[in-house]
């Protein structure tokens, strides 16, 4: 009896140090979705009482409330806060919200692996236990995008992901600078010296304070997200509701619209190269505007089947010096050739104090139009590798400090080198390209002239390309979301085309578009100047009254103040001026 005594309580010692030494090696990071389903976990160590405990040396079994203990295949919890103690009395507690859903670990001996009686497989997945919240909060996240995390891989924004600061600097130059740019020296004629430059200088840095926000809202560290279109965060922050009613037009206006004026302003340079390169006793017969429009397209369409926002960085390289190029080379001509006789910089007044309100606002409206591109930050920055040592905004803002020293470097000097030229003279329509062409066409090279037109067009149809992908992206998306695999390249080159020609066909058949510029812009100043502030503030949560908080909410509320002013100034110029409706009929 004494011999028995000794044996049971010689098991009790072994089976204790096997729990210690079992529940030493369980792991929680270990845990992976395909580990051995015939290892269980049946019962927890806390469950175990040594009255109700039967050990039978003789047999190698161990009963406890009919289940059934194996040396070879042993039973425990996990994960105890504490292991048992040598003599096979348990003193470990449960946490509350594992115990609800235990984790299923495998424990399997190398050299001998028996198939207990397994548990019935539970139907939740492993990712809704505690472990996996923040998985629930990044699929919550994405419920509102249809185009999920795994479908990115298969769409052009975000095909690619090794972009880095070069290839961020020159989207951005390509997108940053363009013909409105040209049309600064008009808004001083109203604004003056003074207020011209001012307005420009606060607005310089009110965009690129804006832009600094969404290269900071690109990734979320709570939740491990990227929000890799500008639709997407606006969505996933204020809802779908909103995002339709105050985002969806502005976004596709900013790319589809400038499109369709791009193939305007390229189509009409292409035609204007082909007269100075001709030459007055030119006898070939020129083509039509209609002609030279359809032209630019099929360049830029061919151009368009480039299958990535990566893909095109060399394109935008090229978009990016010619836009430095015929910016430079205006305003050197316009200051290497003097100003011009009788210029005055006195702001034009106007004879009612209501219509001189307006022409401020319009003034403060060519000076907002001239920055752009925040519409494609997050996408240029959602081309590049991102990790949590090396997140993609620390490269993205290195490229945009560079890109917008640049910018800054070209538009200050057209806006007061042009100003300083040519004065109250500057010509409305048009800008500096007007001013160049109409004073100085006959007294500077026509090489000069012939350069600056060509530069006009490379940049125009380069800059389609970066413009137009958020179109792309979004056709094939439906594609995707529709047939659940990638756009073959058929499709995608017919979805392409079909866009490029849609454009051509609007900038056909309704040329007076531009009648509406200053009404459709005021729109889509937000996107700029206002919505970036709000996002912050959703986001980010600032404390009430700090900087950060007074700060953002002064800018927003500014910038949206600012954009319905600038919608009822654009309505009052097209019922005060008219407009001259003449479709399928561009000059």
């Amino acid at each position: 009896m004494g011999d028995q005594n000794q044996n049971q309580n010689q098991n009790r010692r072994e089976m204790g140090d096997e729990l210690t030494t079992v529940e030493d090696n369980i792991s929680i990071s270990s845990i992976e979705p395909n580990d051995d389903p015939r290892i269980i976990i049946t019962m927890s160590a806390t469950q175990v009482d040594d009255d109700d405990q039967i050990l039978d040396a003789g047999a190698g079994d161990h009963h406890d409330h009919g289940h059934v203990v194996d040396h070879d295949a042993v039973s425990a919890s996990a994960p105890p806060m504490e292991s048992s103690s040598p003599e096979g009395t348990s003193t470990s507690t449960t946490s509350p919200s594992v115990s609800r859903k235990p984790l299923l670990l495998s424990i399997v001996p190398s050299n001998n692996i028996n198939r207990a009686a397994a548990t019935p497989k539970s139907h939740t997945p492993n990712f809704f236990t505690p472990l996996g919240s923040p998985i629930r909060r990044a699929i919550q996240l994405t419920k509102f995008d249809p185009r999920s995390q795994d479908h990115d891989a298969w769409l052009p924004i975000t095909e690619s992901r090794n972009g880095n600061a070069y290839y961020a600097a020159f989207h951005t130059l390509c997108s940053g600078i363009g013909i409105p740019a040209l049309v600064l020296p008009v808004s001083f004629t109203i604004l003056g010296w003074a207020w011209g430059v001012i307005s420009l200088t606060l607005a310089f840095i009110w965009q690129l304070y804006t832009l600094w926000l969404l290269v900071k809202l690109h990734e979320s560290t709570k939740t491990g997200m990227r929000y890799s279109r500008y639709l997407q965060l606006f969505s996933a922050t204020f809802g779908d509701k909103m995002a339709k009613i105050f985002a969806v037009f502005p976004i596709y206006y900013l790319s589809g619209g400038t499109c369709c004026a791009l193939i305007i302003v390229g189509g009409s340079s292409m035609k204007l190269f082909y007269e100075i390169v001709c030459g007055h006793d030119c006898t070939s017969k020129p083509l039509t505007a209609v002609e030279w429009y359809l032209v630019f397209t099929c360049a830029a369409v061919l151009l368009s089947q480039l299958p990535n926002l990566n893909s095109i960085a060399g394109v935008s390289l090229v978009g990016a010096i010619t836009a430095i190029g015929y910016c430079t080379i205006m305003w050197l001509v316009a200051v290497t050739e003097g100003r011009l006789d009788g210029v005055s910089y006195d702001p034009i007044r106007e004879n009612t104090n209501t219509a001189m309100v307006f022409s401020v606002l319009n003034a403060l409206g060519i000076i907002s139009f001239a920055f752009k591109g925040h519409n494609l930050t997050l996408e240029i920055q959602a081309t590049m590798p991102s990790s949590e040592k090396k997140p993609s905004h620390v490269p993205m803002w290195r490229g945009v400090k560079v890109a917008y020293l640049i910018i800054a470097m070209c538009l200050f000097p057209l806006a007061i080198g042009g100003y300083w030229a040519y004065g109250h003279k500057i010509p409305p329509n048009g800008g500096m390209t007007t001013a160049i062409y109409e004073y100085h066409g006959r007294d500077t090279s026509q090489w000069v002239l012939g350069l600056t037109s060509l530069f006009i067009v490379m940049n125009a149809v380069s800059s389609f390309q970066i413009f137009g992908m958020p179109m792309f992206d979004d056709m094939e998306s439906k594609y995707i979301k529709r047939m659940r695999k990638p756009c073959p390249w058929w499709i995608r080159s017919i979805s392409r085309a079909m866009f490029g020609y849609g454009c051509f066909f609007i900038a056909v058949a309704i040329p007076f578009l531009g009648s509406f510029a200053g009404l459709i812009g005021g729109i889509s100043i937000p996107i700029t100047f206002a919505y970036p502030c709000f996002l912050w503030l959703k986001v980010k949560k600032p404390k009430k009254y700090s900087f950060m908080w007074c700060l953002n909410w002064g800018l927003g509320l500014l910038g949206t103040v600012l954009s319905i002013i600038l919608i009822a100034a654009g309505i009052y110029v097209v019922i005060d001026t008219g407009i001259q409706v003449s479709f399928f009929k561009p000059q």
